[in-house]
């Protein structure tokens, strides 16, 4: 049975990007879902033309992107088998996407993580502190939930059944790792996929200011430590 795949792409200022991400996502999913995040370029423009579905959020979040994405489809009739989370600003690989999805379609799989792990990462594509946040994270979830994961990649898949009964709350960068958290609460079944990853086209709204990497870093061990003693 054909399953019907919906990506979400959040995205804020990423008009040199955005289409090249929706031209390389694989023909057989149904839907790309573009969530301007108070864009003012012509990300939603060059969004449209590249054919997909374009959507405006001006609170400012990458959660708040994601959340706007999950209530347009659950308004849809016909709803999703799997929601795909990817970014917008063309590090990643959207034609990993099969591999990505092919757990869940296969094996039954609840979630998927694509992992950058370091042999397949471009030279530069993730500042130290991002390594080194990835790193603390993953090992916390390990000592305190027994995980296996090794990345807090945005690139994911998620059948659509399990990611609303995460119930979703976070509005800002604390969006993966409370999606991974709740995975392991729930003891919902999870694998990760070894993608490739490569500098992004522009400059990265997180890891590229220090307000953005301290915000970031707070959030991220905020919902682990949270998580830890509930």
């Amino acid at each position: 049975m054909k399953q019907n795949i919906k990506v979400i792409i959040p995205a804020y200022n990423e008009q040199d990007s955005i289409a090249n991400v929706i031209r390389d996502i694989p023909a057989f999913v149904d839907e790309v879902i573009v969530i301007s995040n108070n864009s003012t370029d012509d990300t939603e423009l060059n969004a449209k033309n590249a054919g997909a579905t374009v959507l405006k959020e001006d609170r400012k979040g990458y959660g708040y992107a994601c959340l706007k994405g999950m209530q347009y489809i659950s308004k849809k009739n016909n709803k999703p088998d799997i929601i795909v989370f990817l970014d917008g600003d063309y590090s990643d690989y959207p034609e990993q996407l099969t591999e990505i999805v092919s757990p869940i379609i296969n094996k039954d799989i609840d979630f998927v993580i694509g992992s950058r792990i370091k042999r397949l990462r471009e030279k530069g594509s993730m500042t130290p502190q991002q390594v080194f946040g990835n790193w603390l994270a993953t090992f916390l979830m390990k000592l305190f939930f027994k995980a296996n994961f090794t990345d807090l990649g945005p690139f994911r898949a998620i059948k659509y059944s399990k990611l609303l009964e995460l119930q979703m709350e976070d509005k800002t960068y604390g969006w993966t790792v409370e999606m991974q958290l709740k995975v392991l609460k729930k003891k919902f079944s999870y694998t990760e996929i070894p993608v490739k990853y490569r500098n992004r086209i522009g400059v990265s709204k997180v890891s590229g200011t220090v307000k953005g990497t301290i915000f970031a870093g707070v959030k991220i061990l905020s919902w682990i430590f949270k998580y830890s003693f509930k």
